[in-house]
């Protein structure tokens, strides 16, 4: 999940990292008064959950905090990446000397956090990599031993900085890596950590990305910033689909239904089986079919827990079947999938053999399950039809409906 810029700032301030002055603003009136409260020529920015502001035009620059009113109306209806306005930071305006990148991010190969550092901050990393490498550094850092500020220093090192801004930066990445290894976070970039004309250094932008599954983890913070639960923050602001698919799965502990993703398509998916899902939705694209849903459904979710996720995929418009599917997950009773989807498919008024496309759910209570399935006329199949082949099916059958 995404933090806005504003949210990502206050996590920074909370451990020392040094920021310019700021406020948030949701009307002309308060970025009036944040600008007045900085008494200084100010910087207005579009809190979106994207990048490409500068781009779009949604950061602007005021002298006045009459023109960063005027300036407020001129952000908050721009669209960035498909995406509105949420607020506008109005922060104090830094005269910068110098730029710096730096980012903790996770190698997945590795299988371990690295450190990013750049002596060229304020553009894309990977032009960074492309052009200059040279100046660009990557340090691997331990899960199990302490990150200490020694690995901060030779990281900043390596691309050629010396001297008082080497002893300065180090803390200020020493406590970055410290953030994100204590949250775990899977990104927190600074883009640029600029040194000023005055010698000082600042914090300019800021983004961090938190592990969805560590949510319980830090509700405490996520509390103290206003994020609200059913808030998915998966680089965009979540929609009502997907709001609604997060109440779902918290109204019940039982089981996993829910954690849902909306897309465009019109084959509404009831998937699970934790990187069987992420398998089953490639299927269903390489097969060429156009899913309206990605979501989670695992663990011995109760009846009516998969009753009501069943009903809002099918609430979707242009939804007219849904494939059911799973990897081979010994945990999950079929026969309370099958009851909750065919109820599902009832309480939406629809008949449960012409809207369920494809049932493969392999696990206990399977005969049960299978012959619920059967008293309905839904089509299902057992382990002996790979995923792959389960997807084609409901492809096939949502093409053949067109």
């Amino acid at each position: 999940m995404r933090f806005y810029e504003y949210e990502s700032k206050e996590l920074f301030a909370r451990h020392g990292l040094p920021l310019g002055k700021r406020g948030i603003a949701t009307s002309r009136d308060e970025a009036r008064a944040r600008a007045r409260e900085i008494g200084a020529p100010v910087v207005l920015k579009s809190q979106v959950l994207s990048g490409g502001r500068m781009k779009a035009g949604a950061v602007k620059f005021a002298d006045t905090p009459d023109e960063a009113a005027a300036l407020f109306d001129e952000i908050m209806p721009i669209v960035v990446n498909g995406q509105t306005a949420r607020s506008v930071l109005v922060e104090e305006k830094s005269p910068i000397s110098q730029e710096y990148y730096v980012a903790v991010t996770w190698d997945g190969r590795r299988k371990l956090p690295v450190l990013v550092f750049s002596d060229m901050g304020g553009i894309d990393i990977e032009q960074v990599a492309e052009k200059y490498p040279d100046h660009m550094s990557q340090t691997h850092v331990s899960t199990i031993l302490p990150f200490t500020p020694r690995l901060a220093k030779e990281a900043i090192g390596a691309t050629g900085v010396s001297g008082s801004a080497l002893n300065r930066l180090t803390p200020i990445v020493s406590t970055l890596v410290e953030i994100f290894l204590a949250y775990d976070l899977t990104l927190a970039e600074i883009n640029p950590l600029v040194r000023l004309e005055n010698g000082r250094f600042a914090v300019l932008d800021g983004h961090i990305d938190m592990e969805a599954e560590a949510r319980e983890k830090h509700t405490a913070l996520l509390e103290d910033l206003g994020i609200e639960p059913e808030e998915t923050r998966q680089a965009r602001p979540p929609s009502e689909f997907e709001i609604a698919g997060a109440r779902v799965d918290a109204a019940d502990h039982r089981g996993v239904a829910g954690n849902v993703v909306e897309f465009d398509g019109d084959l509404g998916l009831v998937i699970g089986a934790g990187g069987g899902s992420l398998t089953l939705f490639d299927a269903v694209l390489k097969q060429g079919g156009r899913p309206a849903n990605y979501c989670e459904i695992g663990g011995n979710p109760s009846v009516k827990k998969t009753c009501e996720l069943t009903k809002l995929v099918l609430g979707k418009p242009g939804v007219e079947k849904i494939a059911v599917m799973m990897n081979v997950v010994s945990n999950t009773r079929v026969d309370i999938v099958a009851r909750g989807v065919i109820k599902g498919c009832v309480e939406s008024g629809r008949d449960p053999a012409s809207t369920i496309a494809i049932f493969r759910i392999p696990g206990s209570w399977e005969e049960e399950g299978f012959k619920i399935l059967e008293r309905h006329r839904v089509e299902y199949c057992d382990r002996s039809v790979s995923m792959y082949e389960a997807a084609g099916r409901a492809v096939a059958k949502t093409r053949a409906q067109t």
